[in-house]
């Protein structure tokens, strides 16, 4: 199949069949391309939480207006944007370029003044919902990668971002909610996945100039 058959495959699942599991290699896979995602100036603000863990699937559903998605999924990612985006943020990262591209630091200043100043010139607002439209460019990459392996992905966003938060202790890790996608397999009679995908025509979608 092509892509765009996969992406004419995928659907937003409602009904996840809960005995089929993702393997370890397809969820590394997905981890990987999750990790490969584009971000503005390659910050990657952001973390996933990958729950699999039962218990708190229950309560995280308890709190996501009873979607029986996110406990039926084999996995629920939460895409969660970092809360501080310092100058020691901005500066480990230069640390993180150099060292993976073997290069001097001294050689990375130019882009490095871009970043603290890009940092610098946003309020802690502005950075979190910054943060937030990186983790969803994540998502996106996700539920692509999801459909290229023939895995179900869903992306949801009824829940209650502060109780996420509270549960899985995201506050203290200096990060927020952003997203969530279901991940797994859909069930047999998931009707979503059945209907015929509704997209607005090429011509009313696209300005070419």
């Amino acid at each position: 199949m092509s892509l765009i058959e996969k992406l004419q495959w995928r659907a937003a699942v409602k009904k996840f069949d809960p005995s089929k599991k993702l393997s370890a290699a397809q969820l590394d896979t997905l981890l990987s391309a999750v990790q490969l995602a584009p971000t503005s100036l390659g910050l990657q603000s952001f973390k996933v939480i990958v729950v699999q863990d039962a218990e708190t699937k229950e309560k995280l559903r308890a709190v996501g207006y009873n979607q029986p998605q996110i406990t039926d999924s084999s996995a629920l990612f939460v895409f969660a944007s970092l809360t501080t985006l310092d100058e020691d943020f901005g500066k480990k990262f230069i640390d993180l370029v150099a060292a993976t591209r073997g290069i001097e630091r001294a050689s990375l200043e130019g882009y490095e003044q871009m970043v603290l100043g890009t940092l610098s010139s946003r309020s802690d607002e502005q950075k979190v919902a910054w943060s937030h439209k990186q983790a969803y460019i994540a998502l996106g990459v996700l539920l692509s990668a999801a459909a290229d392996l023939g895995v179900d992905a869903a992306p949801m966003e009824g829940f209650d971002a502060e109780k996420f938060d509270e549960i899985l202790g995201l506050k203290e890790k200096g990060l927020t909610t952003s997203v969530i996608a279901a991940v797994g397999f859909r069930a047999e009679d998931d009707q979503y996945s059945k209907m015929i995908k509704v997209r607005r025509p090429k011509e009313e979608l696209f300005i070419h100039i």
